[in-house]
């Protein structure tokens, strides 16, 4: 129903000189599908405070509601062309009216985990890239046909934005670093088992598949009581972003997911001081995929009592403080953190902190950067003694046409539930692993590294038998001539 739709405003985009990417185009859509949202988000409330004999007092002023400078009706439904903004008139309210006015809720919003809070940080963020007022018209149109009212309705829009987000991820530029394939998410989460009841949380949520997937997992794990939904949609899932594109995505993608309000914070996880974090700061599971490189400015560095200047190090050691005493974590990290000098103290802290129980080996392009990546499996609370090795090796390459899927996974899953020994798995034990540098590096005993070479007599065979078929072609060619 909406995946033509999707089509016809990328097309649109595609045609204004402010949008030249697949981040540009989910990122305009993403803002107007928000307002879109809030519009019928407000009516559903208003009728809701109706039928219970209240009265609701509307979030947005009337002047600035979808369908007062959107689209505007008349008397039938229809657009109001009298009404109705386009061209300049269009580009200029947007532009000069209805940003300040938006942007100014995150100063008059009570709290950060307030939907008011997330439109003023989402508009104080971003801005309108849509030069041409009549693109911007047109591609109004086709959104006011978006609905959110039904659940299947609100499937079919998560599904299709699922995808775009997955197109941006597969885009370059930095567009991957927002993106972890969900076959791969989905697989972490059936690992680690996160209860409901749980505090879930993600420091580095990017456009928010961890917790989204968590929701899906838990909104699907049993029949859940009216009391059990409201404890799923705002005491469970958290996050943290500190991007603005990332942030609207992430928010508009729980949205569309269900989750009416999303506790994601727009904030830079690393200036945190984790010295200072207390027991009810913490959580019960930890999901994450956090960016890895040189640290964003120096005082980072001096809120981690082990000093690096790799952010992805950071972000261990921030994880492991966040995570409660018995609580699980799954972390998406580059594989040189297992041997990495660097890591090494990092590596320490968290075996004797934490019983890394797993590590899952993925093969390179499943992201598209082509980073080698591992994904650490560990509880805290008991150190580290013995580590459950799994190495993800595929019969194909992978790639934005062959991405990684639900069978690729299905081994590492039946092969952890019973703890397997195969040729992809194995055991250390860390009494055998170097206690001074603490390498933890993928080394399958099952496979031999060692490369065997041909005999010469076999190799001189082969290059007589190519003379003798490249002498036969010639004196062919010859005939011809």
């Amino acid at each position: 129903m909406f995946e033509q739709s999707f089509k016809n405003i990328d097309n649109e985009l595609h045609k204004d000189a402010g949008c030249s990417t697949e981040m540009d185009y989910i990122e305009q859509t993403s803002w107007l599908l928000f307002l879109k949202y809030l519009e019928d988000l407000e009516n559903n409330r208003a009728m809701e405070a109706e039928l219970n004999g209240k009265k609701y007092t509307p979030i947005i002023d009337e002047n600035y509601t979808w369908s007062s400078w959107a689209y505007p009706k008349t008397a039938d439904g229809k657009l109001d062309y009298h009404k109705a903004m386009t061209g300049d008139d269009l580009v200029n309210f947007v532009r000069d009216k209805l940003w300040p006015y938006l942007a100014h809720f995150k100063e008059l919003a009570e709290a950060a985990d307030t939907l008011e809070y997330k439109i003023g940080v989402i508009f104080s963020e971003l801005r309108n890239k849509i030069n041409d007022g009549y693109i911007l018209r047109t591609v109004i149109n086709i959104m006011q046909e978006m609905r959110f009212q039904t659940s299947e309705e609100k499937h079919e829009l998560s599904e299709l934005y699922e995808g775009k987000i997955q197109n941006m991820g597969n885009s370059g530029r930095n567009g991957g670093e927002y993106y972890t394939p969900r076959p791969l998410i989905r697989a972490i989460i059936n690992v680690v088992q996160p209860k409901l009841g749980d505090k879930i949380y993600d420091g580095a949520c990017g456009s928010a598949g961890f917790l989204v997937e968590a929701f899906n997992y838990l909104k699907e794990s049993k029949q859940l009581t009216v009391d059990e939904l409201e404890i799923l949609q705002k005491k469970t899932l958290y996050g943290k972003e500190f991007k603005p594109l990332p942030y609207i995505i992430a928010i508009m993608n729980m949205i569309l997911h269900g989750v009416e309000a999303p506790n994601i914070i727009r904030k830079d996880t690393l200036s945190e001081n984790i010295m200072a974090v207390q027991t009810k700061d913490q959580f019960n599971v930890i999901l994450a995929n956090p960016p890895f490189g040189a640290a964003t400015s120096k005082s980072d560095i001096q809120n981690f009592p082990i000093k690096t200047s790799e952010t992805a190090y950071m972000f261990i050691q921030h994880f492991i403080k966040y995570l409660k005493a018995g609580g699980n974590a799954g972390v998406v990290i580059k594989n040189t953190f297992l041997s990495n000098g660097d890591a090494t103290e990092v590596r320490r802290e968290l075996l004797e902190s934490c019983n890394l129980y797993a590590v899952l080996d993925l093969p390179a392009k499943v992201f598209s950067a082509g980073v080698k990546t591992v994904v650490l499996f560990f509880k805290k609370g008991e150190p580290t003694k013995k580590i459950w090795y799994y190495q993800l090796n595929l019969d194909r390459n992978l790639g934005k046409t062959n991405p990684l899927n639900e069978n690729d996974l299905a081994d590492f899953l039946e092969c952890f539930k019973e703890q397997k020994e195969t040729e992809n798995s194995w055991f250390v034990d860390l009494k055998d692993v170097n206690p001074d540098t603490l390498d933890l590096s993928v080394k399958n005993p099952n496979k031999s590294d060692e490369v065997v070479y041909r005999e010469p007599k076999d190799i001189i065979a082969e290059i007589e038998q190519l003379d003798a078929e490249s002498a036969e072609i010639l004196a062919k060619i010859k005939e011809l001539m």
